[in-house]
């Protein structure tokens, strides 16, 4: 379960491609695939670039125990997590998740629930810079519709 946290620039299709190459098996019927891109404006305000600050380590982690989670719930093969940090451009891929299993209503119950888990509990700072101000983001777009695990 590749968990991967960077600040070079991201190639979805180059991600997938070698996360697909290293599997072994061809028992999984279903790929879903989720990329994220930075828009150029959010909640009226126009968006120059945004830098994604991050907790070394706690990040990370998050990271796999929202992947650990959905494996606990979906019978899932493999799960692709990438994400960004640092300082991106309007336009530039921040996310991508990639959920390979057996069926497909699977795969895209997995892909919508890690990419919700992965905005509600997932330490990221957001911070969006336009030509007159810099703004800490106070809360990430949660998807009132994505499938949901209880908390233990």
């Amino acid at each position: 379960m590749p968990v991967i946290l960077t600040t070079d620039s991201l190639d979805p299709a180059a991600e997938i491609t070698r996360c697909q190459a290293q599997q072994t098996s061809g028992a999984f019927g279903a790929r879903v695939d989720f990329t994220g891109y930075l828009r150029d404006f959010n909640e009226g305000r126009q968006v120059s670039s945004l830098f994604l600050e991050h907790y070394p380590g706690m990040t990370e982690k998050a990271m796999s125990e929202v992947c650990d989670r959905a494996r606990s719930r979906w019978p899932v093969q493999e799960i692709l997590l990438v994400h960004r940090v640092g300082n991106l451009l309007p336009g530039d891929p921040i996310v991508l998740i990639t959920v390979w299993s057996i069926h497909r209503s699977d795969a895209f119950d997995a892909c919508r629930f890690l990419i919700s888990e992965l905005k509600r509990s997932v330490p990221l700072w957001k911070q969006e810079r336009s030509r007159e101000e810099e703004v800490w983001v106070a809360r990430n777009t949660l998807d009132p519709n994505a499938p949901v695990l209880p908390d233990n």
